[in-house]
């Protein structure tokens, strides 16, 4: 009897562990299946930052596959957990997990694109294709032929597009977003053109670093414009104007916002505001949502002057000789 229970003892979990591994087998290899044989196509989006448990789950919830946790083991086991692409795929409920994994992997039918806010159009094309992968030079001349006085009018946001979109296709979709923002914004209207708002807004997006201090700004630049005696003198309306008087507008530039000399601003342009009264007559860049809010509802104060220091705060000024004092102690100048 002990040498029967002692082969008990041994049996026993050598037997457990063979239960167990051909219960994993089989669990393993009805989960990766196809969950039908189904072949219509189905479009599955994976949106920027989610994880491969949130793919896994999304994946599961569309019928696409048998197992979230499969997807997950599988991905992590085989190191494809980084490279699953984002942007709508079209996948069929008769692919494998396998197979689901590897298209993941192999790139999405349409990919997003994230513009970021404060960009010339010239500036807004180039990130488009980088994003695209492609260096095509017919596509940067269509864009900006396209976007020919929608300057300011192209929204910063994050879109989703075909991979193989047209240039044409992309502004309208980025003009549409800004007028709906802006409509959305302004309602009946107001004491301020489109163009004027847009315009300050642009200043704003570029003269700025926070939401906190846009509104601030804006009211200093209302201000100065609505002030007999006051120049609005915002270096990035020069800056605009110095790098569109020295870079071809159908051509890559190295630097679109230039550090300003003296001589800059002297530059003889309806951009300087410097030399001019007025506004610019359009849009230096395009704005996001906070800067055409601030300039929608700018925030009156006893300011009229400011400046950024070496690391980007913000010190704003009620006179001159105050100004003066902010650029002798936050600059050195």
């Amino acid at each position: 009897m002990k040498i029967k229970a002692k082969l008990i003892i041994l049996i026993f979990p050598i037997f457990f562990l063979v239960f167990l591994a051909i219960s994993l087998f089989l669990w393993w290899t009805i989960n990766t299946k196809s969950p039908s044989n189904d072949p219509t196509k189905i479009s599955f989006l994976i949106p920027k930052g989610k994880s491969a448990s949130e793919v896994g789950s999304s994946l599961y919830k569309a019928g696409l596959i048998k197992s979230p946790l499969a997807f997950k083991i599988y991905v992590q086991v085989t190191d494809k957990s980084k490279k699953i692409n984002t942007g709508e795929f079209e996948l069929s409920k008769n692919m494998s997990l396998y197979e689901i994994v590897d298209r993941l992997g192999k790139g999405p039918v349409e990919i997003w694109l994230t513009i970021p806010e404060g960009l010339r159009r010239e500036e807004v094309v180039e990130k488009v294709l980088v994003q695209l992968g492609v260096a095509d030079v017919k596509f940067r001349t269509n864009f900006l032929t396209a976007s020919k006085g929608l300057e300011g009018q192209l929204f910063p946001d994050t879109y989703l597009f075909a991979k193989d979109v047209s240039a044409e296709r992309v502004v309208k979709v980025m003009n549409d977003t800004f007028e709906k923002k802006f409509v959305e914004l302004t309602g009946s209207g107001g004491i301020r053109t489109k163009n004027e708002i847009v315009t300050m807004a642009s200043i704003i997006e570029r003269e700025t670093k926070t939401d906190e201090e846009r509104p601030i700004v804006a009211g200093i630049l209302w201000k100065r414009l609505d002030t007999d005696g006051w120049l609005i003198q915002a270096d990035a309306s020069v800056q605009y104007a110095v790098a569109s008087a020295k870079c071809s507008a159908n051509s890559k530039c190295q630097n679109w916002w230039p550090i300003l000399t003296k001589t800059d601003l002297e530059i003889n342009s309806p951009f300087n505001t410097y030399k001019n009264k007025s506004l610019p007559p359009a849009p230096i860049a395009n704005p996001g949502l906070s800067s055409l809010k601030a300039a929608i509802n700018p925030v009156p104060s006893e300011y009229w002057f400011y400046i950024h220091d070496t690391k980007g705060a913000i010190h704003y000024g009620k006179s001159i000789e105050e100004h003066r004092a902010n650029i002798a102690k936050y600059l050195g100048k």
